[in-house]
């Protein structure tokens, strides 16, 4: 797993070549990265599942309670068989945009 921390976000692309191996290091290192806006960039992997993004649903609703975002990058899903608290989006540039509008949504105390 590759980290790149900017300002507004962290950055995580995977570089592990299954999402479950890729999950198990997440885990183990999520209290380095917990309470910061998070962008998991799984674009080019290939073949993922629904199944296996749902993995993350978890990790999506609990940073939503704490007041940062979750996003994962990935083209090729049928969006409408995602769950709405789980942000999937095909482009970095699309994450980023859910980040400044999840932050809005923050703002307005929604």
């Amino acid at each position: 797993m590759v980290l790149t921390k900017t300002k507004k976000y962290t950055y995580i692309k995977p570089t592990q070549k299954l999402v479950k191996d890729f999950l198990e290091e997440f885990k183990m290192r999520y209290s380095e990265f917990k309470k910061e806006h998070l962008i998991v960039d799984f674009s080019e992997n290939f073949n993922i599942k629904i199944e296996e993004l749902i993995l993350f649903l978890k990790v999506s609703v609990q940073h939503k309670k704490n007041g940062t975002s979750f996003v994962l990058v990935y083209d090729g899903i049928d969006v409408d068989e995602i769950p709405d608290e789980l942000s999937v989006v095909p482009t970095l540039t699309e994450a980023i945009d859910i980040l400044e509008m999840d932050a809005i949504e923050r703002d307005l105390g929604f």
